[in-house]
């Protein structure tokens, strides 16, 4: 008998939301993604003990020469681990707190794809993930156009999902559960899924780019509940986490696509500078889950660095 998992993957790219082994092995997903809160996560488990103390012990004797760059080889030493046990992307994440500056963000980019190629990772196996400020934005359009594959994560709102799909990025990240949970905290609690706002959010988005014939992949994820994700059915690409896979692995029933657009023959909007960061000024919701969700990435990028310092 089908699981609604297996019905699910019948409709949509299943991911792990997980960088632990483990987990993996378990659900066997097509792709797997990474944040500096996974990565953090994930280095606590035992099996990764000689990794994490082979990078202590270049950055204690200089081969490596700051936590900065210990942390960020210590993430891409997880990428090769896990781009071993799957046959899609893995997506590693520029360090959060280059979000608003697009020349770091470029840099921190290529070395990643750098050290992947001297692991014997192909780019075409990688996604650069970047939050989807306009400075993070305006690097995934170069790192594109140079042939590096982006990932445009915390996706609150349709200005920036526009945004990169002008700045024809490989795959979005529109996080459902932030979203519901902004709105939940507000005392405005969805009647069901349909009516979930996180959900919404993904639906618009999958009609403009559907109805526009956008090849940028739209991945939903940060889902709270089953319901979320199949709502979301049909989208291209769902990152779930294990917890949640559990429930659909143990679920049986069926499993109903979102309808395909009908394509319009009008161009995409074009979008400025100005008329995003207006867009983004006026939605509240996604001001304030874009920002919260740079802050926390940074704070488990330092925790991440001082585990390794330790």
């Amino acid at each position: 008998m089908s699981t609604t998992l297996d019905w699910l993957r019948s409709h949509s790219i299943v991911v792990a939301d997980t960088a632990v082994q483990a987990d993996i092995e378990r659900y066997q997903p097509i792709d797997a993604t990474t944040n500096p809160s996974l990565v953090y996560k994930a280095v606590q488990d035992p099996a990764l003990a000689a990794s994490v103390q082979s990078i202590r012990d270049a950055l204690a004797s200089g081969a490596i020469t700051t936590v900065a760059d210990a942390a960020e080889r210590l993430a891409v030493s997880l990428g090769v681990r896990i781009a071993q046990r799957i046959p899609g992307f893995v997506s590693t994440e520029v360090d959060a707190r280059f979000s608003y500056d697009t020349d770091a963000s470029i840099q921190a980019a290529k070395r990643i794809i750098q050290l992947y190629a001297n692991a014997g990772i192909a780019k075409e196996r990688i996604l650069i993930k970047l939050a989807a400020t306009w400075e993070g934005i305006s690097a995934c359009r170069q790192l594109e156009a140079e042939g590096i594959q982006c990932n445009l994560t915390l996706i609150f709102s349709d200005a920036q999902a526009l945004a990169a799909a002008r700045a024809q990025a490989t795959l979005i990240s529109p996080f459902v559960g932030r979203i519901y949970d902004w709105f939940i905290a507000r005392q405005q609690i969805p009647s069901s899924a349909a009516q979930d706002p996180g959900v919404m959010s993904v639906q618009r988005i999958h009609r403009l780019y559907k109805s526009h014939g956008v090849r940028t992949i739209i991945m939903g994820a940060s889902f709270r509940t089953v319901d979320q994700v199949l709502a979301l059915a049909g989208c291209d690409r769902l990152t779930i986490s294990p917890d949640l896979l559990g429930q659909l692995a143990a679920m049986d029933r069926p499993v109903h696509p979102m309808p395909h657009p009908t394509r319009v023959s009008t161009p995409l909007p074009e979008q400025t500078r100005n008329q995003f960061m207006l867009a983004l000024a006026a939605d509240p919701m996604a001001t304030e889950k874009l920002a919260d969700g740079i802050t926390r990435f940074v704070a488990d990028q330092m925790a991440l660095e001082a585990l390794l310092a330790r």
